[in-house]
């Protein structure tokens, strides 16, 4: 089965139910729930491109989109956006949502199908634009093209238990992670996640989840590469190092006074992942892992600072060409640090000027098969991110 079937399936049954009346349910809609559009611009001056990074040096556009939103009636909600951002100078778009979803299911059920987010991760399946900080974490950019979205169906159940318990399940065509596959692959990706949550007292809450994927797609192998080629300006969002499954687990901490997080607040994650069966042609013990942990500290209305310390090792597949022996096919071992502090000012909660120092190391196996070789010693980057309109955080 493709992706497109379910796609076929749920525009059969949102043409049926868009033809239920809708004059009633108008009149009683809330304005918040009514179609609503929104845009938002993220520019940025950057000093150097990072490893594994997004954004060109100099200044340029970051993730930048249009969106619309509403209810078609009180069974069926859709989103639709239009990403755009600057590469190598020029200015690009995407088709990054385009779904709709279930509104009145019964016992806690949710459908979506589309184009959206996964729900990997803790960051995955939120807007871009409301990251505390310019770049995501080294987990997200190796492992998941920075942002992962695809064409695919998803189904949510919320349990009706006093404390958060979300359980989600979804199938994706796969394309938008691994955009060319080999012959003998299959075609489709599926995750499964698990999210619980509660409050620890009136000052602080938590937030724990747990996600699978599994991947079909299997990645052609690279060309081997001579060292001093680096990755720095590959603004592929595509993953860069994949592999059959991969599980993740992130935790996140919040604490603010009697609750209230306008004054104050502090938030702490932690993620981890792990990539496993990373080639057919390789050693099923060697893996990929990336762990991420950042802080931040909102110590005035206004002003945050945060500090985010990331780890990914890999192993990259690479086809060697030996004139003695033939082609081979062999791992290059790397491991990427990152750490970055940054220093917010947000006037409203819908702009923010951002001033954040990026420093990079990397170490690889053998220097002749470097897997990072173009790390940003030190990079500086002034972002500044304004939303108009509907265009709100989906955070816990």
């Amino acid at each position: 089965m493709t992706a497109n079937n379910p796609l076929i399936a749920l525009s059969a049954l949102a043409g049926a139910l868009c033809t239920v009346p809708l004059s009633t349910w108008a009149q009683n809609t809330p304005p918040s729930e009514r179609w609503q559009a929104g845009v938002v611009l993220d520019a940025a001056s950057t000093s150097r491109g990072l490893e594994l990074g997004a954004r060109d040096q100099g200044v340029g556009l970051g993730h930048s989109d249009v969106l619309l939103r509403g209810a078609f009636n009180e069974h069926l909600s859709g989103e639709a956006i239009l990403g755009f951002h600057t590469a190598d100078r020029k200015l690009e778009h995407h088709l990054e949502n385009a779904w709709v979803q279930t509104r009145s299911l019964p016992q806690g059920l949710q459908v979506r199908a589309g184009r959206f987010a996964s729900q990997i991760g803790y960051l995955n399946e939120l807007h871009p634009h409301t990251d505390d900080f310019a770049e995501r974490p080294l987990l997200y950019r190796a492992f998941l093209g920075g942002h992962w979205y695809d064409d695919g169906l998803r189904m949510n159940w919320t349990a009706p238990t006093p404390f958060y318990l979300r359980l989600g399940a979804e199938v994706f065509g796969g394309k938008k992670l691994v955009p060319q596959a080999t012959a003998e692959s299959g075609n489709r990706v599926t995750t499964l996640n698990l999210k619980v949550g509660n409050d620890m007292g009136r000052n602080s809450s938590w937030q724990w989840g747990l996600s699978q994927l599994n991947n079909q797609r299997v990645s052609p192998l690279a060309e081997h590469e001579e060292p001093g080629h680096g990755h720095a300006h590959n603004h592929s969002h595509a993953a860069r190092f994949t592999g059959q499954r991969m599980q993740v687990s992130d935790l996140v901490w919040k604490w603010s006074p009697q609750g209230n997080n306008r004054n104050q607040q502090v938030r702490v994650n932690w993620e981890y992942a792990q990539v496993s069966r990373i080639h057919p042609l390789l050693d099923p013990s060697l893996k990929h892992s990336a762990s991420s942990v950042g802080a931040v500290w909102r110590f005035h209305p206004a002003w945050e600072v945060g500090v985010r310390t990331d780890l990914a090792r890999v192993n990259k597949a690479e086809l060697h060409h030996d004139e003695d022996h033939g082609d081979e096919v062999k791992a290059s071992q790397g491991r990427l640090k990152e750490n970055a502090i940054m220093l917010a000012y947000k006037p409203s909660h819908k702009q923010t000027l951002r001033l954040q120092l990026t420093q990079q190391s990397a170490r690889n196996g053998d220097a002749d098969h470097a897997v990072f070789g173009n790390p940003a010693k030190r990079s500086i980057q002034l972002q500044y991110v304004v939303a108009f309109g509907a265009h709100g955080a989906h955070a816990y």
